[in-house]
């Protein structure tokens, strides 16, 4: 069981939070906002994306210890361990949830057909049978997509930029935590190998140890190199997942500029901090009344690319000028 974090939006004392019915304005009792975080508790940057939340709430009026209390579970990339979180942060009645993810949001999709929720990070809403459509999304659920499918054309472009050599790409993911299994992603990336001479390689994954066997097979011969779509478990495994791209020297374009600032090759994908900072004003319009059902599900408006010199030098990698121009960080 995964302990319980209440989180302090303005850094006051934790102990000064009690009893909250007493702190909340005007003798009103304090809103309860539950959240379930697919990612690992001592992650800085997953604790960053509830931290940007928190102060998003807080500039909108909401203070823990005045008016508003968090309730916080770390999945950790367990899927099983979602649905047991779900069911335990259901039980504790909040009067909205943020859920990140897609695992996340069906573990709650079936835990409660009337708490409203907040998506943030999930590919395919409607797809996965989250909202009806994108502009009315009908039921307790809305939120933020993280990317569209198409987006995988993009870094297997970037991919081709960064490592022209490459002739077999591989995609990895986890069917667990991928939208739509991985197959939502794959239409697309067939279509981009197509258009770009390369060959395709399906390479699901669901341990660490599946990781270092399908990155070992990509790197076993010369023009191999990888895409890592934007899930959850990718997320949490991007350590390994880094150490064995590097290990290997393959060609690895990232779902997310956080692999190249811990040293990854290139990440390119949404800018999370925005998505959880955009959640906190839909979070605010449902505490104050509004339906999820008529709260349009958000398209991703940022992105980030960031480039790791240093990882590119370890593999023999010469960047070319235009990328680096047109990288948001380039770390070195």
């Amino acid at each position: 069981m995964q302990r319980r974090d209440f989180i302090t939006l303005l850094g006051g004392g934790a102990a000064a939070a009690w009893p909250l019915a007493g702190r909340a304005q005007q003798g009103e009792q304090a809103r309860r906002i539950g959240v379930l975080m697919a990612y690992d508790e001592s992650d800085p940057e997953a604790k960053s994306l509830v931290s940007v939340f928190t102060q998003g709430l807080s500039e909108l009026g909401w203070s823990t210890g005045g008016n508003v209390h968090l309730e916080i579970r770390w999945a950790a990339g367990d899927v099983a361990q979602m649905q047991v979180l779900a069911k335990e942060l259901v039980d504790v009645r909040p009067d909205v949830i943020l859920a990140n993810s897609t695992p996340v949001t069906a573990a709650l999709q079936q835990a409660t057909r009337t708490i409203p929720i907040v998506f943030v990070v999930v590919a395919d809403p409607v797809g996965s049978g989250f909202v009806a459509s994108l502009p009315r999304p009908g039921g307790n659920i809305t939120g933020f997509i993280n990317e569209e499918a198409a987006t995988v054309g993009k870094r297997l472009e970037l991919l081709k930029d960064i490592a022209p050599a490459v002739k077999r790409a591989a995609i990895i993911f986890n069917p667990d935590t991928a939208a739509g299994q991985g197959s939502y992603y794959l239409p697309a990336f067939e279509m981009a190998c197509r258009s770009l001479n390369l060959e395709p390689i399906v390479a699901p994954i669901h341990s660490d140890h599946d990781i270092q066997l399908v990155i070992d097979g990509v790197g076993r011969n010369p023009g191999g190199g990888i895409v890592a779509m934007n899930d959850g478990f990718l997320f949490v495994h991007r350590e390994q997942i880094i150490a064995a791209a590097n290990q290997r020297k393959v060609p690895a374009v990232y779902g997310d500029a956080t692999f190249a600032r811990d040293g990854g090759l290139l990440g390119y994908g949404p800018d999370r901090k925005d998505i959880f900072r955009r959640a906190a004003k839909y979070g605010d319009r449902l505490l104050r009344g509004e339906k999820p059902a008529e709260l349009p599900v958000q398209l991703p408006v940022k992105f980030n690319m960031a480039v790791n010199t240093k990882a590119a030098k370890a593999i023999g990698l010469a960047l070319p000028a235009t990328l680096l121009a047109l990288a948001d960080e380039v770390i070195e």
